[in-house]
Order: structure tokens, then C-alpha cells, then sequence
């Protein structure tokens, strides 16, 4: 399922952690591990210390991540972190990138330059965040966001394929409804279809989905559930948020705006693993 890795660790926060219990997952084990830090375009005249001091902090995550240097192909790039992450990504064709990220709030984000916000705003390519305050599980209990979007059938086919990799775990699937809505005529409540439709499809792969609704606040709403089934990761879909302008400007006012996937990469209790809608020709 998963070819090519992107790993774009600062050496700081849990990356390492969440690496190493990923490749216990067999959709992870085989998937080529690529490490990649970014020497930044102020090092001017000290660049070559730079360089050493990057090429010693690769080798230190190699060892971190308990690999062997055949096992992962590292990667040492000068440039703009954010936008050098995003290249990179696209040149390997990564199947994700796994990025640390402080967890900081939508406005904090950009005054502090947040390279793991740049990306999540700009790629089409699944994420997983992993946050710097969190305890790091092994992922034993899997949730998944259920909308009814064709993104969000792809995070559940992906959560799926996952919690069937993984012996004795389980997955639940939560839709979070502003309200209740009416009865159809038949007398089906419209939120019933929708979770019976995602308990046959995750079937289908095998996997019997615990279904959980409530209404209120999306965003919140998520993470709440997330606590209350003490949820190890946390996938949902992500609709494409790029700019309509120009790709190369972060599209402000969506990202000040009440943005769900946003919500939970700050709050969830655990790692999130976005699942973008695929770019369109």
C-alpha cells in the first residue's frame, strides 16, 4: 500500500517514535524510508558547516530510527523547508509524508512560519502530523471520520486497510452532524444510511466498523470522540485547501476560517493521518 516515505524530521519532537511503530504495521515494512533535512538559505558563509552539521543529524535520526543506512535513503537539500518539502515529495512521488508539527492554532501558524502548516495547506498527498506534546502509542485503536464525500470513502478504505494489518485492533467510525436531520420517507434516518454504507464497505475489506454519531461542532466533535475511544490515530479526510490564485501563497482566508482538519491536527489526542483529495488533471 505504501511505497515511498516521506520523513522530513528536524530531530526534535516524536517522528522517531511514530517511524518505528509504523514499520511493525506490514503496509508500512516494505515501504521505502526517505529521511530529509533541509539546510536553510541564511547559512551563507558558514554553509559548509551547515552542511556537516545536517549530514551528522541525518545519520543521528538513522540511528534513532533503528536502521540500517542501506534501509533508508537520505536526503540533504538547501533551500526553504517548506517549499523544499513539497519538492521533494513530488520528485519521489510519496505515498506520505510524515511531518512533527507543535500543534499550533491556525493564526499562530503563520506568524511562526510553520513548515508542517505550509504543507498541509499546499499538498494533495496524504499526511500524517505527528504532534510534539503527545505520548506516542502503539496503534492499537483507529478512528476514522465518516462524511460521505468521495474523500472521505478514500480515508476509510485506507483506515481499513490499516486496522486489518494490525492484529486485534479496532476501528471506529464517527460522524459528526451540525443536527439531526428528518426522516426520509421510508422512515430511514439520512445519518443511519450513511454509517450502514460505511459499516458494508469496511466489510468489504474485511473489517467489522464500530459506528459512533453525535451532533454539534465538527471539529470538536471529533476530537472528543477520539478521547472517549482513547483513539492511538485519528484519519480523516481532508478536502484540497490549495490556493485558486497561486499554489505558492498559503490561502489565507480558508486557513483563518473554520477549517475541520485543521481543528483536529491541534486538538486530536493522537497522531492525524489526513487523507487529501487526489489532484485533478
Amino acid at each position: 500500500m505504501f511505497r515511498n516515505l516521506l520523513i522530513a524530521d528536524s530531530g526534535k519532537g516524536h517522528v522517531g517514535e511514530m517511524v518505528r511503530m509504523l514499520r511493525d504495521i506490514p503496509c508500512f515494512s516494505k515501504a521505502r524510508l526517505n529521511l530529509l533535512h533541509v539546510v536553510p538559505n541564511q547559512a551563507g558563509e558558514d554553509l559548509n558547516g551547515y552542511w556537516q552539521k545536517g549530514a551528522l543529524l541525518l545519520s543521528d535520526a538513522v540511528s534513532r530510527l533503528g536502521l540500517e543506512p542501506t534501509e533508508v535513503n537520505t536526503i540533504l537539500r538547501q533551500g526553504d523547508t517548506k517549499q523544499t518539502v513539497l519538492t521533494v515529495a513530488d520528485e519521489l512521488d510519496a505515498d506520505l509524508i510524515l511531518m512533527g508539527s507543535r500543534g499550533l492554532g491556525r493564526l499562530q501558524s503563520i506568524l511562526a512560519n510553520s513548515s508542517s502548516q505550509y504543507v498541509f495547506q499546499l499538498s494533495t498527498r496524504p499526511m500524517l502530523l505527528v504532534r510534539d506534546d503527545l505520548y506516542i502509542r502503539h496503534i492499537n485503536r483507529l478512528m476514522v471520520g465518516i462524511d460521505g464525500t468521495g474523500v472521505g470513502d478514500d480515508a476509510l478504505k485506507l483506515a481499513c486497510e490499516l486496522a486489518r494489518d494490525i492484529p486485534g485492533s479496532s476501528l471506529t467510525g464517527v460522524h459528526i452532524g451540525h443536527h439531526d436531520l428528518a426522516p426520509t420517507r421510508a422512515g430511514a434516518k439520512p445519518v443511519n444510511i450513511l454509517l450502514d454504507q460505511a459499516k458494508q464497505r469496511a466489510r468489504s475489506f474485511g473489517i467489522e466498523l464500530n459506528a459512533l454519531h453525535k451532533t454539534g461542532d465538527i471539529g470538536r466533535g471529533l476530537c472528543a470522540a477520539a478521547v472517549e475511544i482513547k483513539a492511538d490515530l485519528v484519519v480523516i479526510a481532508s478536502q484540497d485547501r490549495r490556493p485558486l490564485v497561486a499554489k505558492g501563497l498559503v490561502d489565507l482566508d480558508r486557513l483563518l476560517g473554520g477549517s475541520v482538519s485543521d481543528y483536529v491536527r491541534v486538538h486530536a489526542p493522537a497522531p492525524v493521518l489526513l487523507v487529501r483529495e487526489p489532484e485533478k488533471s
